[in-house]
């Protein structure tokens, strides 16, 4: 079996090894014209929370979950005003955000990974001057051929909105939070 040292993949919750996040924030755009777009997905799983779960599940948290004010590619200012607000250091930090690396009904937890060409993570890594921070990175590509700028700002269909429900709950579950 061949070992990866960078925590990136779903079994690695920060739970596993003794981290309860303290700020979790999903980033997406703002806009209503993004609704439901499959570069939303951060915001999408902070919204299911939101309409699943009451606020005293998020126990460890020092806030409920947030979804990023600001454009997908502009999220670190966002992020960092936010943590220090809450005075959050970054390895404290769950970022939600899409991948279109990752296949539609995967996702990937990761610490201290480059972004990977994801404009947003790279943003967070770029104000925060650390990539030492949790990423819970959902996946929606649906064939390898596929580029990231061929999905990312496209409706969610209905099928691939069921997937992601399931991924939601799967989620929820690992990072080990009551419903």
């Amino acid at each position: 079996m061949r070992q990866n040292n960078n925590l990136s993949d779903k079994s690695k919750s920060p739970l596993l090894y003794g981290v309860k996040p303290r700020l979790i924030i999903g980033l997406g755009n703002p806009d209503k014209e993004y609704e439901k777009t499959y570069h939303n997905v951060g915001f999408l799983l902070v919204d299911y929370w939101a309409k699943n779960l009451p606020i005293s599940n998020f126990e460890f948290l020092i806030s409920k979950p947030l979804k990023s004010e600001v454009y997908m590619n502009e999220s670190g200012g966002f992020v960092k005003k936010t943590a220090k607000q809450n005075n959050a250091k970054p390895e404290e930090l769950l970022i939600i955000h899409d991948d279109s690396d990752i296949k539609m009904g995967e996702y990937k937890f990761s610490f201290g990974r480059s972004s990977a060409g994801h404009r947003g993570a790279q943003s967070i890594i770029d104000s925060l001057k650390t990539k030492n921070f949790w990423r819970l990175r959902i996946g929606i590509r649906k064939n390898k051929k596929q580029k990231s700028s061929e999905i990312v700002l496209k409706k969610i269909s209905e099928r691939d909105f069921k997937i992601l429900l399931g991924v939601f709950e799967n989620i929820t579950e690992i990072l080990n939070v009551r419903i």
